[in-house]
């Protein structure tokens, strides 16, 4: 008798986080599973093909940024509705990748007797993120992607990190420039603006500027892009403007796109903390990327990542995917053992 099918939910607030769970399609493809995640663009292209539940964006940024009661607001709605989720789906096991958006998931998920494995960003190199050390406790499995962070939370470690040695596709002359799908990012959209009205992008311009972010005339701008569009854009583009997020700098360099970060810093209000210096820094001191923080900067960088090489890189979770289909395949054969004693 073959062994049950385990409901596996998939849980990953918008952006990166939900991108890394898409890495691990193989894994997943095929089972009884669903996905948790935020109301963005990505999450509407997910929800096109696949079971999808959206719960409210909430983050502990949210009070640091100085709105503590938008984040309690949130966090009761992103409460009630994960615990409508959990109830209805009744998931076995919770593969999640982060972050706040999908904390209460995770919670409702353990206490309801399902299995949590919590895979921690590989963006996060020298320790745990702040998500991590929340659901550490909660979790069955822990698992980090660089070796520093799985030492410090005492978690199993599968790097991803990989070079690519493919020919980059053929590029147009076109910078394209991406927020994110989460919040607006003024300061990067106002940049690439400024640099075309001084004449330091020759290349025709596009950019992703987030909802409600600003629409400079003089360039074509659009508030949000759908997954499969937003793809086609970096196989497209030559150079890409983008901020610190991991989604965004992993889907460019798979393109063999030439990137330039700017990364959100708290200090102005743009993230809830500044891990994305923290992530671009990384990435720079691999030579994959440049990043800049300074109007003033933007020109001459322009013009030194035209002149190298670029590279292309991504993430090859094949080792994780590998394990988590052993883990679950184990933890079917353990459900079958009662139903076995009973026969017997």
């Amino acid at each position: 008798m073959a062994p049950p099918s385990l409901r596996i939910c998939l849980a990953g607030s918008g952006g990166g986080h939900v991108r890394q769970l898409l890495d691990l399609e193989p894994f997943w493809a095929g089972s009884d599973c669903f996905f948790v995640t935020e109301d963005t663009a990505l999450g509407q292209s997910i929800a096109a093909n696949h079971d999808t539940c959206f719960v409210p964006h909430v983050a502990l940024g949210q009070a640091r940024l100085g709105a503590p009661f938008r984040m309690l607001r949130a966090a009761i709605r992103n409460m009630t509705r994960s615990a409508a989720i959990i109830l209805r789906k009744r998931p076995d096991i919770i593969v999640t990748t982060g972050a706040g958006s999908v904390f209460f998931t995770i919670l409702w998920g353990r206490l309801a007797g399902a299995k949590i494995v919590a895979i921690d960003s590989f963006a996060r190199f020298t320790g745990p993120s702040t998500f991590a050390r929340m659901v550490g406790p909660l979790a069955h499995i822990r698992i980090a992607q660089s070796a520093e962070a799985a030492r410090q939370w005492g978690a199993l470690c599968f790097d991803p990190f990989r070079l690519l040695e493919e020919k980059r596709p053929e590029k147009e002359a076109l910078l394209f420039a991406t927020v994110g799908a989460t919040l607006p990012f003024d300061r990067l959209t106002q940049m690439v603006a400024q640099a075309k009205s001084n004449g330091d992008i020759p290349e025709k311009v596009l950019a992703q500027v987030g909802t409600g972010g600003i629409r400079p005339e003089g360039m074509e701008t659009v508030e949000t892009l759908s997954f499969d569009a937003m793809k086609q854009m970096l196989r497209d583009a030559d150079i890409v403007v983008c901020h610190g997020g991991t989604g965004s700098l992993i889907t460019a360099l798979r393109e063999g796109c030439r990137v330039i970060a700017v990364p959100r810093r708290f200090d102005r209000g743009e993230h809830y903390d500044d891990h994305q210096s923290e992530i671009t820094r990384a990435f720079a001191d691999r030579g994959l990327i440049a990043v800049i923080d300074r109007d003033e900067d933007f020109g001459a960088t322009l013009n030194a990542v035209r002149a190298r090489e670029p590279i292309a890189a991504t993430t090859d979770p094949s080792e994780l995917i590998a394990y988590l289909s052993k883990l679950v395949a184990g933890w079917e054969s353990d459900s079958l053992e009662p139903a076995a004693k009973q026969a017997a």
